[in-house]
């Protein structure tokens, strides 16, 4: 049996070369001030919570949720992430996400990972940090209210970049392929929001100085920082039992006649998130995943003390 989620990301040879180097240099470009920016603001106590965030976000990206039609949808994260860590920190997070799926995964073009890191990444950190921050002195009921609104239009937005780029590359007719995104992100969208707001209304009854404005609000101890892997452990072990449906991009992309321009990639480590020496099972499944949140979270944790370090020596 095919345990495996489905792929999630934009694929090599979607883009045209021009396209996806554009979108490299705005995702490192963007990248650029986020490393300045989180340099200035990231506490002490936020360094950990990048590397939880960065672990249950990967592992939540590997629960693909159907919606309709054969299809599914997967959380991005990027507004969570925000919300959780600012914009800048956030943006940091969600590329070395994007990089670890990308790089040791198979899930997504590595020529493509700048517009990856763009629409998924860096336009969903800005957007659900931008709305949530306005409700700052609103009540429990708008701040959540916000936080899903801004949660699918960050799906939204990913999506119509997407479109925008694989019609720029020559690779789909525009009429075509943003209204077949859009309608099938706006479901998918729903399911992010849920997500976002479940997890917002956990954090808040549980650790709300963890949603402070101040980055060093946040209460000293390590049983939050176990408690968040422990989680993000636990998403993993459902894996298993993801949809194996193709998500939007990847339905939309058969439809219009775009999936054989994929070529997988000849280097991935850990290809389609199952362990080779496994097979496709529920254990080569969960192991691959067990590797990412371990992969991903450590990252997130030393860029985060890298520039810590870094900026008390300068």
């Amino acid at each position: 049996m095919h345990y495996s989620p489905a792929h999630m990301h934009i694929p090599d040879n979607f883009l045209s070369v021009t396209v996806a180097l554009v979108c490299w240099l705005i995702a490192i470009s963007a990248l650029w001030v986020a490393v300045s920016k989180t340099n200035k603001s990231l506490g002490e106590k936020q360094i950990p919570l990048m590397g939880v965030m960065a672990a249950f976000i990967f592992a939540a990206q590997m629960i693909n949720f159907p919606i309709f039609g054969g299809t599914s949808g997967h959380l991005l994260g990027g507004a969570l992430a925000a919300i959780m860590l600012g914009p800048w920190a956030a943006m940091l997070v969600m590329t070395a996400v994007i990089a670890v799926q990308a790089l040791l995964f198979q899930d997504g073009g590595v020529a493509v990972m700048g517009a990856n890191i763009l629409n998924m990444g860096l336009v969903t950190a800005a957007i659900g940090y931008g709305l949530y921050r306005a409700t700052s002195s609103q009540s429990k009921l708008v701040k959540f209210s916000v936080a899903g609104f801004a949660a699918w239009l960050s799906v939204i937005a990913g999506a119509l970049l997407a479109s925008l780029q694989i019609w720029l590359s020559g690779n789909a007719r525009l009429q075509i392929i943003l209204p077949a995104m859009l309608f099938i992100h706006a479901f998918i969208g729903l399911g992010e929001a849920l997500i976002t707001v479940a997890a917002l209304s956990f954090i808040m009854r549980t650790r709300p100085d963890l949603l402070g404005d101040d980055s060093e609000s946040a209460k000293g101890g390590r049983g939050w920082i176990l408690a968040g892997g422990l989680i993000s452990l636990a998403v993993i072990f459902l894996s298993p039992f993801a949809s194996a449906d193709p998500d939007g991009l990847e339905r939309v992309a058969a439809n219009i006649g775009l999936i054989g321009a994929n070529n997988p990639a000849p280097l991935a480590l850990i290809p389609d998130y199952a362990l080779p020496f496994l097979g496709q099972t529920a254990f080569s499944t969960i192991g691959a995943g067990m590797i990412g949140i371990i992969v991903v979270g450590a990252i997130a944790f030393l860029i985060g003390r890298g520039m810590k370090i870094a900026n008390r020596k300068s």
